[in-house]
């Protein structure tokens, strides 16, 4: 037999009031977050409760999950940062250790598979995950009682999630004056001086360089809160999982040659460009849109050229 459930995990604000769920019918689901967390932590947490829950059971699982972060995490990354003392390429710590550590204790000597599903497109499973962590999260965010669920029958007692540290903005002393001002790459502090379509232009160009694309904090400033991109294998990535990969992966350089720009609405610009770097060339289509008065990656794909 094999029990098909979906794990899902939900954050308010990202960091903020954190949940996650994951559920297989009205009498088997669970659910529980945090006071303060991400929505990875949630994703990840979901997948763990599940495992946990279901030790005592000989069946395999099918963990359906819309989050390409926890399924690169298991089925690509985990063997390297373990060898590496959970440090990415670049020698800096992995990200949620202590959660991916109990992952990795809850899959051994399991069976299972693990398939993505498109989040918020109607898949009956991972909507009902949904709207659970969405309720986790929300009863933190307002002090009320938390939704557990039924759990699973027999599941053994196990550790509660722990209230896991988030990193706080940091907020910034009043500096003096400057005599002169330093570009920040995501002000459009030159919108006055530039057209629309220059604007994208040069983020575009920007969002390319390798020092842009190994810092992440910079690159989530300009990808739209819903981004998705179509890689060169075809892959459909999430905001997320592009964010975790830049920061596990180095970036070649690449040239970037710009076809065209076409507006396609008042705040919508399609870009068409090539790119070539050390795996080929590529087309690039770009689609960008202006929120709260600035421009925001809101879709891509790349094509790699025959």
């Amino acid at each position: 037999m094999t029990i098909v459930a979906a794990a899902d995990g939900s954050a308010l604000g990202n960091p903020g009031p954190a949940g996650w769920a994951w559920y297989v019918d009205d009498d088997h689901w669970s659910a529980g977050g945090w006071a303060h967390g991400t929505n990875n932590m949630g994703e990840l947490m979901a997948v763990i409760d599940l495992l946990e829950s279901t030790a005592h059971v000989d069946d395999d699982l099918r963990i359906l999950c819309d989050s390409q972060y926890v399924i690169n995490s298991v089925t690509k990354w985990m063997p390297g940062w373990k060898r590496k003392g959970w440090r990415k390429s670049d020698g800096s710590p992995v990200l949620n250790r202590e959660l991916l550590e109990r992952l990795d204790r809850a899959l051994h000597g399991r069976r299972y598979t693990f398939e993505w599903v498109k989040g918020h497109a109607g898949h009956d499973l991972n909507e009902a995950a949904d709207l659970r962590a969405r309720a986790a999260a929300t009863a933190y965010r307002d002090g009320d009682a938390i939704p557990i669920g039924p759990g699973w029958p027999g599941a053994a007692v196990h550790e509660p999630a722990p209230p896991l540290a988030v990193a706080e903005p940091v907020v910034p002393s009043a500096a003096p004056v400057a005599t002169s001002v330093e570009f920040d790459l995501f002000d459009d502090l030159l919108s006055a001086a530039e057209s629309d379509e220059e604007i994208v232009r040069r983020l575009e160009r920007e969002l390319i360089e390798p020092a842009v694309r190994s810092d992440a904090a910079r690159v989530a400033a300009l990808l739209h809160p819903e981004f998705e991109e179509i890689g060169r294998s075809g892959t459909l990535w999430g905001r997320d999982a592009i964010l975790e990969a830049l920061a596990e992966e180095d970036s070649p350089a690449a040239e970037l040659a710009i076809l065209g720009t076409e507006r396609i609405g008042s705040d919508a610009i399609l870009l068409t460009a090539r790119t070539v770097d050390e795996r080929g060339a590529s087309l690039r289509s770009s689609l960008w849109l202006r929120s709260s008065g600035r421009w925001r990656l809101r879709f891509h794909q790349g094509t790699p050229e025959a």
